[in-house]
């Protein structure tokens, strides 16, 4: 099943589940108790936004072994990010978790609005699962994947120069913009080797399979929720896949995902120095 929000024209957004070329409207997210309406909205008559609204971004650092690998390439500025936290998260320990503003999130075909002053920004092509009911402490990574409700893809873009700077993640991560996700939710997804593809402008720059993570997606709930509870609507990000690189304004980034039916597509625009 495919879940969409979706907005018409100028009316409120809604959820509803992708039909072929309809959307069935939901009244309200299914996690909130939303049910089936009456109805259809033809897809081409609708903006899809990002297909859930999250209390909390989680996301994981470092969690395929080629990006982890980068620590010995031919970019500085990745070479010093992963050195100095490798030290403190070597292949055999926990998971490294950050959190990305809420507010940073956008959907698919909206532009990431590179900010003035900030250095290189790079994006981030990423497997996100979609939390489905209230999580804490579950006794396994099994209990922790009952409370996956679907997945979807998502673009954890990076201010790569005040990564560098700050020594925690969150400002460089946060940026309005910084966190597209859609195109939708698939609930029925095996996402245990799922090929993931980051293309700039057309041109594959990431391609990796989903069996490759380090931590799976289960086994970061599990250990998310050993910290926090998590709630339904909340999304964690598993990390990306060695490939990366910077963005200009005119540029184009598309996440693709086998077994999610749809990419993400969203183009890079230069944000203006006088914008509020």
């Amino acid at each position: 099943m495919r879940i969409a929000r979706f907005q018409v024209g100028d009316a409120a957004p809604r959820w509803g589940r992708l039909q072929g070329d309809r959307i069935l409207p939901w009244t309200a997210a299914p996690w909130d108790g939303g049910t089936e309406g009456t109805g259809h909205v033809a897809l081409s008559d609708a903006r899809l936004l990002a297909p859930v609204v999250p209390g909390k971004v989680l996301g994981v650092g470092l969690n395929y072994a080629d990006h982890r690998a980068d620590e010995h390439g031919s970019d500085a500025t990745l070479r010093s990010i992963i050195s100095r936290n490798l030290q403190n998260a070597p292949p055999d320990k926990e998971p490294i978790l950050f959190f990305k503003a809420p507010s940073a999130v956008v959907g698919p075909g909206d532009p990431i609005r590179l900010p003035p002053g900030v250095g290189r920004v790079d994006y981030e092509a990423e497997l996100v699962v979609v939390v489905g009911r209230r999580l804490y402490r579950p006794a396994s990574p099994q209990e922790a994947a009952g409370a996956i409700f679907g997945y979807t893809a998502g673009n954890d873009v990076s201010a790569r120069d005040v990564q560098n700077r700050d020594v925690q993640w969150t400002r460089a991560k946060s940026f309005d913009t910084f966190c597209p996700l859609g195109p939708w939710i698939e609930t029925d997804m095996d996402a245990s080797d799922a090929r993931i593809q980051g293309l700039l402008n057309g041109e594959v720059r990431q391609d990796a399979r989903t069996s490759q993570l380090i931590a799976n997606p289960a086994q970061l709930l599990w250990f998310a929720a050993q910290a926090m509870t998590l709630l339904p609507g909340d999304v964690l990000m598993t990390g990306t896949p060695s490939g990366l690189g910077g963005v200009q304004p005119g540029d184009e980034f598309t996440v693709r995902i086998e077994g999610l039916g749809g990419d993400l597509r969203n183009p890079v625009a230069a944000l203006d120095a006088g914008a509020r």
